[in-house]
């Protein structure tokens, strides 16, 4: 019997091409949840096609949103024929406003995204209703405390399985919220996200503050919507965000950048290829979300970076209302990544919490440095759609790489000349994708084991994977 839930990559010769990239999975998520909080009509150009988004926009249709494929949009999200981008989406949001919301009717399915639940959660939990966030197998591992606590500091009621620490997730809507003043738990942009989509629907000014600042993709969408979020230092090396409850969220047009969690199989590909040079169009380069291209330049890595001169983030008149300031938009660059001779690093705890999503393809770049790479205090990679720490490892070992382990830190030995093997991507699109670029440098034919779960965040990749040898 052939296997359908197998890929096998042969080794590339050469790398060449272009790709536009799927539209930023995070940007995506939030466009369509404020679309739905905003009263009237909202356009999200570009945005991912990739099954985690399209459950945020399954559940926004059925708390009221009319969340339709918009034809017109997406031509106008275009730039030139790369390859890739012809799988996102662009949407047309109509949306009663956050008081014409509805009850849901039955349960709301978050499949694999992590990214939805806890958002949503923060959402519902300023509104009138009743939502139980369910998925997957894999998200119903994923932990939920982090943010039932600071949620019901603001009033509302969550209950969660095994002791409130696992999905399924109830969330109690109560109106108005009480402002609160709290540290996020761990440094996650999700978590604080959802407080600050809760203190929306709160009473008075919000404070979150976070030890290790995340990526700050809901403030600049807030603030292109008309909600004041201020930002200060706190501390040494945190910062805070202040919200003023009570403003209403505008309807506005979103240009949806091409993801930097994609765009990184591809820079850490053509950096450890040896025959390698590809141009990904249109990426997002937020600074809190650009740590993979630093780490990787810190290790030698030629990356060439190209702004592009239109505005990413906001377009037509709400992009002239909010262009006085910077911090309301998303900036984009064309990057070209050519073949490098890469060195080892020492990946610090905040440099983790910047590149988390990045780290596991990050490490198979560290098989290729010279030297030892230490990745530190990575635990919250094991809370992930699978336990990356132990996913990794894994693979790379199977293929000829040194990888240990100890506690949350990585210590992977570079050199390596990987060998092709069997890999198992534990149904997790990050490393479904990293051993598919390794596949690309190593010696012989590279099997993936459960590689459809790509298509969570970048559907089409093995197409564009094959698309860039040359």
């Amino acid at each position: 019997m052939i296997r359908t839930d197998l890929a096998t990559v042969q080794p590339a010769a050469r790398l060449r091409g272009e790709l536009r990239l799927p539209g930023d999975k995070s940007i995506s998520h939030r466009a369509l949840l404020l679309a739905t909080l905003a009263a009237g009509d909202s356009r999200i150009l570009g945005a991912s096609d990739g099954a985690d988004v399209r459950s945020t926009a399954a559940i926004m249709r059925a708390l009221g949103a009319r969340v339709e494929p918009d034809g017109e949009a997406e031509g106008a999200a275009e730039r030139g024929g790369a390859p890739g981008r012809g799988r996102n989406v662009s949407y047309r949001v109509d949306s009663p406003g956050a008081d014409g919301l509805r009850q849901p009717g039955g349960t709301l399915d978050c499949g694999n995204s992590g990214t939805s639940l806890r958002l949503i959660a923060g959402m519902l939990a300023g509104l009138p209703l009743v939502g139980v966030l369910d998925g997957d197998d894999s998200l119903r591992r994923r932990p939920v405390a982090r943010i039932i606590e600071p949620l019901r500091r603001m009033g509302a009621e969550l209950h969660a399985r095994d002791d409130d620490s696992l999905p399924p997730l109830t969330v109690v809507g109560h109106t108005p919220l009480r402002a609160v003043d709290l540290t996020t738990p761990v440094p996650s942009a999700q978590v604080k996200s959802a407080i600050l989509l809760a203190a929306l629907r709160a009473e008075g000014r919000t404070t979150v503050r976070e030890r290790v600042a995340t990526r700050d993709h809901t403030e600049r969408m807030l603030r292109a919507r008309g909600v004041s979020v201020d930002r200060v230092a706190d501390g040494d090396g945190g910062v805070a965000w202040t919200v003023e409850g009570g403003t209403a969220v505008r309807a506005i047009d979103q240009l949806v950048p091409g993801d930097m969690s994609a765009a990184a199989f591809w820079l850490v590909a053509g950096s450890i290829h040896p025959d390698a040079e590809l141009t990904l169009r249109d990426v997002g380069v937020n600074p809190t979300r650009r740590a993979v291209v630093d780490l990787l330049r810190a290790m030698g890595a030629e990356i060439e970076e190209r702004p592009v001169q239109a505005a990413a983030g906001v377009e037509g008149d709400a992009g002239r209302a909010s262009g006085a300031d910077p911090d309301a938009g998303e900036p984009m660059a064309d990057l070209v990544v050519r073949s490098s001779d890469l060195r080892a690093i020492d990946v610090s705890p905040p440099e983790v919490a910047a590149a988390i999503d990045e780290i596991p393809v990050l490490c198979l770049a560290a098989a290729h440095a010279r030297g030892t790479t230490t990745i530190r205090g990575a635990g919250e990679l094991r809370h992930k759609e699978s336990d990356r720490i132990a996913g990794i490892a894994a693979g790379l070992r199977a293929m000829g790489a040194n990888v240990e382990i100890d506690g949350d830190d990585l210590r992977i030995q570079g050199g390596a000349h990987l060998r092709g093997a069997t890999t198992d991507s534990l149904d997790d699109h990050r490393l479904a994708m990293t051993f598919a670029i390794a596949g690309l440098v190593a010696t012989d034919p590279t099997t993936i084991e459960r590689p459809d779960s790509a298509a969570v965040s970048y559907p089409g990749f093995f197409s564009d994977l094959e698309g860039v040898r040359a």
